[in-house]
């Protein structure tokens, strides 16, 4: 019997180029698995073969555990049950199986695949300088889930169809070219990929059509692409002479219609890129005409306004063109006519005037007055100072400083109050993220604490408050965290 395996070891090393050593470990895997059907329970099983002689030897293994980290018994023991410290293994010699011809072919199957696995990761390694590029390859093979793609010189990668751009069907012996890739799979360690849906797809054909942007005068900023339908993409030169959309579209559309023909038809909008995310906005949504943008730094959206005839057309198709600018930019955009935002803001105007005077103990004109340059929560009050409130027109620093006192006394009394509460969590302040002028106009609407604010839906909170559903969304859940902890 040990010559059959000194036999095997020798055999498989010549066949397939590998050490020895890789075949042995083969080997001591094949008789452990085999050796672990023997026990109806969980077991560790080691084997160690000599090299030399080809005689083995099989343990049975138990790790130390505490007492309270004790959960199968196949596999852990207690160290109340021995000498041992915590992390080594008991280890008892069992009955050795017999290296037959199962136990070889197992042996031979864990090779094999080990060949593969080293191939497979060969391969990559090599590729790994052009991942993210795009490559020319053959259909090799098509199955209900993938395709197989051969790139030349041995090396295959796979094309996942929900890779693919909807609509597109391709044969065995079909050329394609797609963005490379490196996924990994499980048990199979490292694989090339394939992607034609994603985003680089558009930008490496653009790089092929635009000796500009290969030559780096033309930059590509960011890509925006829902695959077989639409893409948006942000363009800046590098030299003031060169127009980047012109460049972009080429003689009588050449170039742009050479990457939408590769995609399918797939419509391109060209746009110029800018660092001022509200004009990048502007350039992402042309030529719709945007009548006013409010940004929200903190949250990370603009409240869009345009007018009422180009609503649908800012929107788009299923709000396409509204989520592809909204990729473009960065930002959450909420789009909606003029009139709606004029309503909006006139409501969230009221609700920061009615806190103003109720806790600065102010009329509605010096409320109005804060609110229209600029100064929406008591927090931005008290944060400024009283050189910044006297460029107000009719205000000085007597009344700059009255104001900043006010709301900090203000912000102070309502922090003692969540202090004070005898260790109750349940106020609007426990909520993470919540701040005193949202609480107050929670409370306000009737929401007094977290539990209240937990039991609303989106629909409700939206109704009542000026956020968008993501916004309320996500507000909600965090009033709700509590109701997920152990």
């Amino acid at each position: 019997m040990q010559k059959e395996i000194l036999l095997v070891a020798e055999a498989v090393s010549g066949e397939k180029g590998l050490p020895q050593e890789a075949i042995f470990q083969a080997i001591e895997q094949a008789l452990a698995t085999a050796t672990k059907k023997r026990y109806e329970e969980n077991s560790n099983i080691e084997v160690n073969i000599d090299p030399q002689t080809g005689d083995y030897e099989t343990f049975r293994l138990w790790q130390v555990v505490t007492t309270e980290e004790l959960e199968d018994s196949g596999t852990q023991i207690a160290q109340s049950e021995t000498d041992l410290d915590i992390g080594n293994f008991v280890k008892e010699k069992v009955e050795n199986v017999e290296f037959g011809r199962i136990a070889a072919q197992a042996a031979k199957q864990v090779i094999v695949q080990k060949v593969r696995e080293a191939e497979r990761a060969q391969v990559v390694e090599k590729y790994r300088s052009v991942l993210g590029e795009l490559v020319n390859g053959t259909v090799k093979k098509v199955t209900r889930e993938f395709l197989i793609i051969d790139l030349g010189e041995g090396a295959e990668a796979i094309l996942s169809r929900n890779e693919l751009i909807p609509g597109e069907v391709f044969r065995i012996g079909d050329r394609l070219r797609a963005v490379l890739q490196e996924e990994e799979r499980e048990n199979r360690g490292p694989q090339l990929a394939l992607s034609r849906r994603c985003p680089e797809m558009v930008g490496e054909l653009f790089k092929l059509e635009v000796p500009e942007i290969s030559e780096q005068v033309i930059e590509i900023k960011a890509i925006a692409r829902d695959p077989g339908s639409r893409t948006k993409i942000a363009v800046k030169t590098n030299d003031n002479r060169i127009d980047p959309v012109g460049a972009c579209v080429g003689m009588r559309g050449s170039r742009v219609q050479a990457v939408s023909n590769e995609l399918g038809n797939e419509r391109l909008d060209i746009v110029i890129w800018d660092d001022d995310p509200a004009q990048l906005l502007i350039n992402s949504m042309g030529p719709v005409e945007i009548t006013s943008i409010v940004l929200d730094e903190a949250k990370g959206s603009m409240d869009v306004a345009v007018t009422q005839d180009t609503l649908a057309q800012a929107i788009g198709k299923s709000g396409q063109n509204v989520r592809l600018s909204s990729q473009i930019t960065g930002w959450k955009l909420n789009v909606v006519d003029q009139e709606t935002a004029d309503e909006k803001t006139q409501e969230k105007s009221e609700s920061i005037s009615a806190i103003f005077i109720e806790k600065l103990d102010v009329d509605s004109d010096l409320a109005n007055t804060l609110i229209e340059n600029g100064y929406t929560t008591l927090e931005s009050i008290s944060s400024s100072s009283s050189e910044d409130l006297s460029t107000i027109e009719g205000f000085d620093d007597d009344i700059g400083n009255l104001l900043i006192n006010r709301a900090k006394e203000v912000l102070i009394t309502m922090a003692m109050e969540v202090s004070t509460d005898d260790g109750d969590s349940g106020d609007l302040m426990s909520v993470e993220g919540m701040d005193m002028t949202l609480a107050l106009e929670l409370s306000q609407k009737g929401i007094n604490d977290r539990e209240e604010l937990a039991e609303q839906s989106i629909e409700e909170l939206t109704g009542i408050i000026d956020l968008s559903d993501e916004e309320a969304g996500d507000l909600i859940m965090r009033a709700r965290a509590h109701w997920f902890e152990d």
